[in-house]
């Protein structure tokens, strides 16, 4: 496994962050890329304990390969945060953290889910010029995903906000108190794939689906049991915005009167829009949509991969990634 340098950063609000810097002897001539996790992990969700993975990719490559972990982390201070607090605080000083520390004046990224979200808002917003090309997974600019997810949230979600203010997968094997493990037997009910205790109440948290954000079949079982460290709490306040996102059909501000995908997008950056067809969180449509989106306004320019055996974070952690995924990312980062 890598190791890094971890380097503390303050957000424009005063929350506290960090970034880690991969730890390599490489050259590193293509300069800093910024990779951005997802909702209720860390930074080490793009360390995947595989032959190859996406960090060695990177490095190999020649890039100074940085990864923010935000409020959303389960390394820092447990929060109630949103997507607009995070693309208006965490994502720009993380990125003007790095321009400074590295003398760059441009950076590229490596935006996924949660992470993604909130970065086209800081991206939208104008809050992150420096970033000049964004490999982005998942979703982005207009989440979309199934009816029955959909009925999830909006009757299952108001339910658990009764009975506490986040949801933690970790519970899957340490369930600390009653409220814990009430969860847990509910998740057992529910989730009868060959999963860890979990990945399956990832599954119960984060989709509809037995699993809901990999393939079983694309994940190693060292893969599959490393992934059990790898998940922590997520408030209730997210899914309060995502709610409110997923209902107008792209992002919206926290109070539901801005919509993102409302105007022209007033940014130069360069897109390449990544997403598994078989992704039981975020629909494949997700991407389809945003990338049409960016198109109609500036055609072929932006770029769209829709892999039919992946889903959602196997794009990252399959063990056959670094072959089937990282070389079109790596791709789109050096064009």
């Amino acid at each position: 496994m890598h190791q890094f340098d971890l380097y503390p950063f303050t957000s424009f609000d005063g929350f506290k962050c960090n970034l880690w810097r991969l730890k390599t002897d490489r050259p590193t001539p293509k300069g800093p890329v910024l990779l951005v996790h997802g909702a209720g992990v860390k930074s080490n969700i793009f360390n995947a304990p595989n032959d190859k993975n996406i960090l060695d990719s990177l490095s190999e490559d020649g890039y100074d390969v940085w990864l923010e972990n935000w409020r959303g982390s389960m390394l820092c201070t447990p929060n109630q945060w949103n997507l607009e607090i995070v693309a208006d605080n965490d994502h720009p000083a993380a990125v003007q953290e790095i321009c400074r520390l590295t003398g760059y004046a441009t950076i590229k990224a490596i935006i996924h889910c949660q992470g993604s979200t909130s970065f086209m808002i800081s991206v939208l917003k104008g809050l992150v010029p420096q970033v000049t090309t964004i490999v982005s997974n998942a979703v982005s600019l207009h989440p979309v995903v199934s009816d029955a997810s959909q009925f999830k949230l909006n009757s299952l979600v108001p339910v658990v906000k009764l009975m506490t203010s986040y949801l933690n997968p970790h519970w899957g094997d340490d369930a600390p108190d009653f409220k814990a493990k009430l969860f847990r037997s509910i998740v057992k009910l529910t989730h009868w794939e060959n999963d860890t205790d979990v990945g399956k109440f990832v599954s119960f948290t984060y989709g509809v689906g037995h699993p809901a954000l990999w393939e079983l079949d694309n994940l190693s079982n060292t893969t599959k049991n490393w992934i059990r460290g790898e998940f922590g709490y997520v408030p209730m306040s997210f899914f309060d915005h995502i709610t409110k996102c997923i209902a107008a059909g792209a992002l919206v501000s926290a109070d539901g009167k801005i919509n993102y995908a409302s105007e022209k997008p007033a940014t130069q950056a360069r897109f390449a829009f990544f997403a598994g067809r078989l992704n039981k969180c975020f629909s494949y449509e997700s991407q389809v949509n945003t990338y049409n989106y960016f198109n109609a306004y500036r055609p072929n320019y932006h770029k769209l991969y829709v892999y039919d055996t992946y889903s959602h974070l196997d794009i990252f952690m399959g063990k056959d990634a670094y072959k089937d995924i990282f070389p079109a990312m790596i791709y789109e980062l050096n064009n």
